[in-house]
């Protein structure tokens, strides 16, 4: 049962009580429509590896992705260890590994999966059995779900792609891809054998009767085909090769395929087989975006003239089609594109919008800039609550964007789905208000598996992004390395980057649900972006910052001072006696204490030096150039190839520091994301004094408790002005890695440290323990969809706009503080700032007797009105 379940069952009780008092109670209907909203909760993410029969050392991706009739089996295909598997989500918030149908088993061991489809008892799976791309072949396998048997064989006339079935169950139409060899010649085409759609007419309730035929694009022979004039007068790109790539069908029956490499939609009747329509998919110019690999999120090029290049598609209201332009060879206009089916005209797109929001919620693949950047590509269409919803996938961002379909020509952008990486596959169960994302990228040596990842339909927030920036006032960010407390307003924070990009200092509203990036600004080095790893920063009384750089090699470890403009104006390296045998994993957090000749900055290294049996965490004193050693001890680290390590200090209020030590391990691996408190020595020693260390805050829990993979690098901590302890994790720049980050206040400092002594300032309304926003406090205001920016949209419609704020000063600069409302209250226990579950919720029947008497009273003052007009 899910958080929102649990709160209804208070309200459900509150209704019972006060239909027994003779008020008429909720019906079932209504208390979901009372208590349900209109977001997708992540609530589980399920490894397949963990299905496969080798276990963890199995190289397998989940890429389509199909669900038995009941809702109950969730089936995939999995083309790198060619089989299909299934999954029992009866419990969607715990998948279970039902195994694997390995395709030897059906028919040869190099048979390659490429999509599935349930179809009542059966499920449908589509085979390429091709030799070489110029003798392509297929078939498709009708499986029994029950017991996996194999029914019938059907082959198909080349080598397929994916697979639709018409909502009356009448037809199955696969497209025929006969894709393309990417290394003959220039990789483009004409390369034959041309594609083409093949239609199976399901007659019958046995696979026996069931007929195929064929709908081809070309005229000519296979060897020598020639360009259909339907297809040649809509403009479609090399027509005499057409490559279909993604089928849907809408309710009349009607096929919609796209042909990716030829950027171009074909529409075909099924009763019939005939060709109705043909048009191209068209180009765009784009502005405002990043096309270079550079190392740097510098939103400001432009693109003319791209080719959307269309992979999947899906129809709106059976008459507009949504496009994800994934692109190919030639293209791929970073975004999405709905069409009027009617007249083949563009009704509206996204134009940069989409990679906007990937660069406002540090989910911009940078290393993929100079190609096709976020590359959406898959993409789905379906109602839920009786509202249509459009789910288009970032195969290379690693999200699922969300828009809200009532007018099909002005989408309205609703929320993001974190996933992760390599999104793909999009399956909508309505019936059982579930959502399922097959992601199929699986690199087990860093970190990064495939995976089946389950959303829930009716949340009443957004559980993501937990940090952002505003995407009309865009401050792209990523790789966020280390936080600091803003000494001049008690509710911001400061925030660095690493070296996957060039570093920059990051301004952060924590009042801001969820947290707001406000602005940025550079850290430069004698006028030139510095070359430098930022672990850690913390702000000086003085003004300005200290940062932490992790050299390559241990001499190159430094304390970096900064001014607050962002230029390097001192470095000061660490001792060579004591850093030299490092080779890496050197300097990685650092905080400040004083000001003036009694400054004092104490920092950490993350790993041990060799030949010690703890990690080192120094003070240097600027006024004397002095060092001084501790060591501190880490946990154990287990037998398998991770490692513990430190990733932050901060100082805390009554004069003690705190430590981030966490493991290498992510994911359903992970064991130590914790937050450790010490106490320096008053008195310096020439040796090195171990410190005493406790254990402050588990943080796996809050890391967990999004049900996503958990992330490896929890690398910020700091304590606001206002006395709340934040953390965050490095995406690490979406590179080999989901590129979610976790943004979350653990609670007070007096909640976290067991420390009485608390800031002046009155404290900042907390976020709850967890990054999870589904859930709003009651009395708070609800989160509502961002509005697609249209002021660089270039689209046919323009969405409505929010206000934005402007961007804070500069760093050090003088800021008014923003007002806070005192309070006397005590800050409350972590129990109590949790969301009101299970039996806390039995709160609600009280309050719901008094408000259902408020309503009755207010409707009985609204009718003697009405009667008295």
């Amino acid at each position: 049962m899910n958080r929102a379940a649990r709160k209804s069952v208070g309200v459900l009780a509150a209704a019972i009580v006060v239909g027994a008092a003779g008020i008429a109670p909720l019906t079932l209907a209504d208390t979901a429509t009372a208590e349900s909203g209109n977001y997708f909760e992540r609530i589980s993410t399920y490894p397949v590896y963990q299905n496969h029969p080798e276990g963890v050392a199995a190289e397998t991706a989940s890429e389509i992705s199909t669900v038995s009739e009941d809702g109950k089996t969730l089936i995939y295909s999995d083309a790198l260890s060619r089989q299909v598997g299934f999954l029992d989500i009866s419990d969607p918030s715990n998948p279970q590994g039902l195994g694997t149908l390995a395709l030897h088993q059906l028919g040869s061991p190099e048979d390659e999966p490429t999509s599935v489809a349930a179809y009542g008892d059966f499920v449908f799976v589509v085979v390429n059995t091709s030799e070489s791309y110029a003798n392509p072949s297929g078939r498709v396998d009708v499986v029994r779900i029950a017991d996996r048997s194999l029914v019938r064989s059907i082959e198909l006339v080349g080598q397929p792609d994916s697979i639709a079935i018409s909502k009356d169950g009448a037809y199955a139409a696969i497209a025929i891809e006969n894709e393309r060899d990417e290394d003959a010649g220039d990789g483009g085409l004409p390369q034959a054998p041309a594609g083409s759609v093949q239609i199976l007419d399901l007659v019958g309730a046995e696979p026996d009767g069931w007929n195929i035929r064929e709908v081809a694009l070309t005229s000519g022979t296979p060897e020598k085909p020639d360009a259909l004039p339907i297809l040649t007068e809509a403009g479609i790109d090399t027509p005499q090769d057409p490559e279909p790539e993604y089928v849907t069908i809408n309710a009349n029956n009607q096929l919609a395929v796209t042909l990716q490499e030829n950027n171009g939609v074909v529409l075909i009747d099924l009763p019939s087989g005939k060709i109705t329509k043909a048009f191209s998919a068209g180009s765009v110019d784009l502005k405002d975006i990043d096309i270079e690999e550079d190392g740097k999120l510098d939103p400001t090029g432009s693109l003319q003239d791209v080719p959307r290049e269309p992979d999947a598609i899906g129809w709106i209201q059976d008459r507009y089609l949504a496009t994800a332009n994934e692109g190919d060879w030639k293209g791929g206009s970073r975004g999405f594109t709905i069409f009027d089916s009617h007249t083949g005209k563009v009704a509206w797109d996204a134009g940069n919008s989409f990679e906007h929001l990937a660069l406002s919620q540090g989910l911009f693949p940078e290393k993929r800039a100079g190609k096709k950047g976020t590359e959406p590509e898959g993409l789905a269409v379906e109602t839920f609550n009786g509202v249509d919803y459009l789910f288009v996938a970032s195969e290379r961002g690693n999200f699922v964007a969300v828009y809200e379909l009532s007018d099909p020509t002005s989408p309205k952008y609703l929320q993001s789905l974190p996933t992760t990486n390599g999104p793909e596959g999009i399956l909508p169960i309505p019936g059982r208000d579930l959502l399922a994302i097959a992601s199929e990228t699986d690199e087990a040596d860093k970190g990064v598996r495939s995976a089946m990842t389950l959303f829930k339909f009716g949340a009443t927030g957004a559980q993501f992004p937990t940090i952002e920036s505003d995407i009309e006032n865009l401050v792209p960010f990523g790789a966020l390395s280390g936080l600091s407390a803003n000494p001049a307003q008690p509710h911001k924070l400061f925030a660095v980057s690493d070296s996957a990009y060039e570093p920059r200092i990051y301004s952060i509203d924590t009042q801001k649900s969820p947290a707001l990036i406000e602005s940025s600004i550079p850290v430069t080095q004698d006028g030139a972006p510095a070359s430098l790893d930022l672990e850690g920063i913390a702000a000086r009384a003085d003004g300005g910052f200290w940062a932490a750089h992790e050299g390559k090699e241990g001499t190159e470890n430094a304390l970096i001072r900064i001014d607050e403009a962002g230029a390097v104006i001192d470095e000061v390296s660490l001792p060579e006696d004591v850093v030299a045998q490092l080779e890496g994993q050197g300097l990685e957090g650092v905080s400040v204490r004083g000001s003036g000749e009694q400054e004092e900055v104490i920092f950490a290294l993350q790993r041990e030096v060799p030949g010690e049996d703890f990690v080192r965490i120094g003070k240097y004193t600027p006024a004397s150039a002095e060092f001084v050693w501790y060591g501190y001890q880490l946990e154990p680290a287990g037998e398998d190839d991770s490692w513990n390590g430190l990733s932050e200090i901060t100082g805390l209020p009554d004069g003690k520091f705190a430590v981030i030590e966490r493991d290498k391990r992510i994911g359903e691996d992970a064991q130590l994301k914790a937050v450790y408190q010490f106490e320096l020595p008053e008195v310096a020693s020439d040796e090195v004094t171990i410190l005493d260390k406790s254990l402050a805050k588990d943080v796996l829990p809050v890391l967990e408790a999004t049900h996503g993979r958990t992330q490896e690098k929890l690398e910020g901590l700091t304590i606001s002005g206002a006395g709340d302890v934040f953390v965050v994790t490095d995406n690490d720049a979406v590179d080999d890695a989901s590129g979610e980050t976790v943004f979350a206040n653990l609670g007070s400092v007096n909640e976290v440290f067991g420390t009485s002594e608390q800031p002046t300032e009155s404290e900042s309304p907390r976020q709850s323990e967890s990054p999870q926003q589904s859930e709003t406090p009651e009395g708070s205001e609800q989160p509502t969809p961002s509005p697609v920016p249209s002021s660089s949209l270039e689209a046919t419609q323009s969405p409505e706009v929010v206000d934005s704020e402007s961007e804070s000063p500069p760093a050090g600069s003088s800021q008014p503080e923003p007002s806070s409302t005192p309070t006397d209250e005590p800050a409350k226990p972590e129990s109590e700032r949790l969301a009101d579950t299970g039996v806390n919720s039995l709160w609600l029947i009280p309050v719901g007797l008094v408000m259902a008497g408020l309503g009755v009273a207010a409707a009985m003052k609204t009718s003697r009105a009405r009667r008295q007009r």
